[in-house]
């Protein structure tokens, strides 16, 4: 996360870094975006143990929601960020991949 702030990105909502195990007992990673605006939660992780490729799972309440202009800009807004976090981690879990192949 201090490498995608560093970068200039602005996290708006709370984000975080849980750890998420499978059933060998390996991380697989995952990261909790928290909207400020509206109800719910962006998820992000990996498609599968060893998959370089990530995925976002948004989640939110059973009710409709109703925003003024701005909330509903600063939602979008909150959703552009979630969405360069995953592209920089898929990025990164790349990067880290192709470097193993060179070891």
């Amino acid at each position: 996360m201090r490498d995608f702030v560093r970068q200039g990105h602005r996290v708006v909502g709370t984000v975080r870094v849980i750890d998420q195990e499978d059933v060998d007992g390996r991380d697989t990673g995952l990261v909790v975006v928290r909207l400020r605006h509206g109800h719910g939660a962006v998820y992000i992780e990996p498609r599968g143990y060893d998959d370089p490729l990530w995925q976002a799972s948004l989640t939110g309440s059973d009710v409709d929601e109703t925003f003024t202009p701005h909330a509903l800009a600063g939602l979008a807004a909150e959703l552009v960020v979630a969405g360069n976090l995953c592209a920089f981690l898929q990025w990164r879990s790349l990067e880290w991949d192709r470097e193993s192949g060179r070891r």
